[in-house]
């Protein structure tokens, strides 16, 4: 018999069961343990867990049931609708399903259109997911792929949902998030604070290589015994990672805001985007310098030079090539010269671009006076290379002044984006449709830019709906 003391609670009828049963285990346990024989602590815990659980679902259960009304007709945002049946029907909380009983209604004149239920208006339910567990499942599959978050959540004791359910809700999701994307970035935005000590923004562009699914052309002629009904081809695309960080007086990342794009997205669309996050913010702060920040690259440094300028956002733009791939293409060149990429040179090259405005021109005579610009390595050339990239990028390379003005001069924010969008995205055998690729892209891009819970509250708000009993 137990020492513990005892109290009456009430609760409610629903509950009740369910309570009995955490006391029953929890003295089952404790008996267990007292008996200093040597116990199964996990099994116990187990056991405490799963009768606790049973708690939160017949509590959550008996709130969707309060949210039911059972009338002949309600008021859904002042419209008037009718009963046309009343079932269960299942939701799904964040510990597993419960079966709720609620009546259907249509809206009055419009005989085949979409039946609604209260609780779902509520609540905000996505075909019967509750928002928290929308919510749960997506942040997991934004990480990882759904068969890895399906093990996660086996291993959490929660969200005990199959492979294809953790798909099917983030893909809805996703697709809820793309009809509202844009009135929800312009909300985030608008609430979003510059961080204290922030004097320069840096947009920033560039790609990743993804695997796309893509039908095959149709044979000429009969199809082989036995042929696929869908012929499909991988085909290697170039996505897009965007930033816009935020910088102290010394140049340092405060805070980012992610952007991915798919590639059935032009460079121009991508561009365009970060250039709205910067004049938002502009509006915010107008006294930050703003810095366009890219490599060499033809197509992306032209996007962002098109959509990031004065006559866009009227504030001066100091135009910066990636300090990191200049010493790139130099250090191509000092391995061909002096045989070693690493050398003392290399360093030597570096400082002096950081610190004198005459580095440039001196390191293009180095080049070509050490006689080796045609040699090729392979297929390229790099001392020829390098030389072109300084004469092509001159303008672009004012680092010294940059420096002085507490701008950032290296691209590593958008590198670091587009390796963490790339490690979700191209995992072993992964292949992506542009429309659901898009889905996962953003939700990630939301989670890395610490955006994640106010998007999808935005995203799923307008499931929400007023209902009254009509008159």
């Amino acid at each position: 018999m137990s020492s513990e003391k005892k109290v009456m609670i009430e609760v409610p009828a629903e509950l009740a069961e369910a309570v009995k049963r955490v006391g029953d285990v929890l003295e089952r346990s404790l008996a267990e343990i007292r008996r200093e024989s040597g116990f199964d602590w996990e099994r116990i815990s187990g056991a405490v867990e799963a009768a606790t659980a049973e708690i939160e679902r017949e509590a959550t259960r008996r709130l969707l049931q309060e949210c039911d009304v059972d009338a002949e007709a309600i008021r859904v945002n002042g419209k008037r609708h009718s009963r046309v049946g009343r079932y269960e029907a299942p939701y799904f909380t964040k510990t597993g399903q419960v079966s709720v009983a609620r009546s259907l209604y249509r809206e009055d004149g419009k005989r085949n259109s979409k039946t609604v239920d209260p609780v779902s208006l509520k609540v905000g339910a996505v075909d019967g997911w509750l928002p928290e567990t929308v919510r749960a499942i997506a942040f997991l599959v934004q990480q990882t792929t759904s068969r890895e978050a399906e093990a996660a959540a086996k291993k959490l004791g929660r969200l005990p949902y199959s492979r294809s359910s953790f798909e099917r809700v983030t893909h809805q999701l996703g697709a809820l998030h793309s009809i509202e994307k844009s009135h929800v970035e312009d909300v985030l935005i608008e609430n979003y604070e510059v961080p204290a000590g922030a004097v320069s923004i840096s947009a920033q562009l560039d790609r990743f290589a993804l695997a796309m699914e893509e039908p095959k052309p149709k044979p000429v002629g009969r199809p082989k015994k036995n042929a696929p009904k869908r012929s499909i081809a991988v085909k290697w695309r170039m996505a897009f990672s965007g930033t816009v960080t935020l910088h102290d007086k010394n140049g340092e990342a405060l805070d980012t805001i992610r952007h991915g794009e798919m590639p059935n997205t032009i460079a121009d669309e991508a561009a365009k985007g970060l250039a709205e996050d910067v004049r938002a913010l502009l509006k915010k702060k107008p006294r930050l310098k703003v810095v366009r920040l890219a490599d060499g690259g033809g197509d992306v440094s032209d996007a962002l030079a098109r959509n990031i300028n004065r006559e866009v956002l009227g504030v001066d733009v100091v135009d910066l090539v990636d300090i990191w791939h200049v010493v790139e293409k130099l250090g191509a060149a000092v391995e061909v010269i002096y045989g070693n990429p690493s050398s003392a040179t290399l360093e030597s090259w570096k400082l002096r671009l950081l610190n004198s405005r005459h580095a440039r021109a001196q390191i293009y005579e180095t080049l070509r006076a050490s006689g080796r610009e045609d040699q090729r390595v392979g297929k390229e050339q790099p001392v020829h290379d390098a030389m072109t990239y300084l004469v092509n990028q001159a303008d672009r390379m004012n680092y010294v002044d940059a420096r002085k003005a507490g701008l950032p001069i290296g691209s590593g924010v958008v590198e670091a984006n587009c390796k963490s969008l790339s490690h979700r995205m191209r995992r072993t055998g992964a292949r992506w449709l542009d429309e659901t690729g898009q889905h996962i892209l953003d939700l990630r891009a939301l989670a890395l830019s610490n955006r994640f819970d106010a998007a999808i509250g935005l995203t799923l708000s307008p499931l929400r709906a007023t209902v009254r009993r009509a008159a």
